[in-house]
């Protein structure tokens, strides 16, 4: 029972994914548009800093559903230190590139 429910999580989660990130494609259009139409500076970056934490949200959601496999994988096998050592290694790839 706790398997299916998982699995309704984990595609609830994917399309929550899904539609974020078409939203964040929506507003890098709209940001091309913005400067091919000149608008002031300070509006396009507004919009920059928007996408920025969108994405960076995207990328947390995407890291808890990659970390509780990692974790996973580690309890049900015996390579639990490289499954470990993988899961530090993405969180430090992730970091270097969030604010």
């Amino acid at each position: 029972m706790a398997d299916v429910s998982s699995k309704k999580s984990n595609e609830s989660n994917k399309q929550d994914i899904i539609k974020r990130l078409k939203k964040i494609e929506g507003q890098v259009k709209g940001i091309q548009k913005m400067i091919e139409e000149e608008k002031p500076c300070a509006e396009i970056l507004t919009q920059i800093a928007a996408i920025r934490a969108a994405i960076n949200k995207v990328g947390g959601m995407v890291l808890e559903r990659y970390s509780k496999t990692c974790i996973e994988n580690a309890l049900l096998t015996d390579d639990r230190e490289q499954n470990i050592e993988d899961l530090v290694n993405t969180i430090q790839k992730l970091l270097r590139f969030v604010d």
